[in-house]
């Protein structure tokens, strides 16, 4: 068994969690351009209605939404069922990115990462999955990142948490694709961003946010499961991960001089 694509985005009600900038920012725009109504989701409100004057009247709702607050997400879950009776896609991006070594550890980091990167998602799945379920229909695509593949320096909190979406849309895939429920793992390498104009370091195969939400919506579209990009990092990062530790070591201090 297969799990479906979308065949056009025109009319779809989409919740993008994380639209107000980056990758959220640039898919919400490339939705609308292509006639979805989108529910536009950050704690950034000013910028998301930014991101709404950019579509057409009627075609959004903007809902001001904290991950990590539990209420919140009922109330905007509430606001778009109300509303649309629904949602066809959900289109989690929003994450946390904090530079991280054992040198300097602070858990108060890592709990805020885990909250937002992974219990976040789970806050999000956990309230649309059942409506899906009933309709026997959907797509759920989170956001994750090739940092989940492996163990990388200053990623000591934000790639566990990535690491952790990976087993979780593994997990969601076996239980929902007998529902009809699509769900689609997105692991991008290095992004132009707000989070990653954090790095002090050379980013490998830079792209820019419009070039991953192509990539994105692309892989939605094809019902892709594992959609990565660019490929020519992200599969050497795949094939980096089934060599013995000694070479993998090796090869990350050798070539990830930060």
């Amino acid at each position: 068994m297969k799990q479906l694509g979308l065949d056009s985005f025109t009319d779809k009600r989409i919740w993008i969690i994380g639209a107000s900038s980056g990758i959220g920012e640039a898919c919400a725009k490339a939705l609308l351009s292509k006639g979805a109504n989108i529910a536009l989701s950050s704690r950034r409100v000013e910028r998301l209605n930014q991101v709404a004057a950019t579509g057409k009247i009627n075609q959004t709702l903007v809902i001001p939404l904290d991950v990590t607050d539990d209420r919140q997400f009922q109330d905007a879950y509430k606001i778009i069922l109300d509303t649309w009776g629904g949602i066809d896609l959900l289109l989690f991006v929003s994450g946390v990115y904090i530079p991280l070594r054992a040198d300097h550890f602070d858990i108060n980091i890592a709990r805020q990462t885990i909250d937002a990167n992974l219990l976040g998602p789970m806050r999000a799945v956990a309230l649309v999955t059942p409506e899906m379920v009933k309709a026997k229909s959907g797509h759920i695509a989170i956001v994750g990142s090739v940092a989940g593949y492996s163990g990388l320096p200053k990623a000591l909190a934000y790639g566990p948490s990535k690491a952790a979406i990976i087993n979780f849309c593994e997990n969601l895939y076996y239980d929902l694709l007998p529902t009809g429920i699509s769900v689609h793992m997105i692991s991008p390498g290095f992004v132009a961003t707000e989070a990653t104009a954090k790095n002090d370091f050379e980013m490998p195969a830079l792209i820019s946010a419009e070039e991953a939400a192509q990539e994105i919506l692309t892989g939605i579209q094809d019902g892709e499961f594992d959609i990565h990009f660019p490929k020519r990092f992200s599969r050497f990062l795949k094939f980096l991960r089934i060599l013995p530790y000694p070479i993998y070591f090796w090869i990350v201090r050798r070539f990830v001089k930060i």
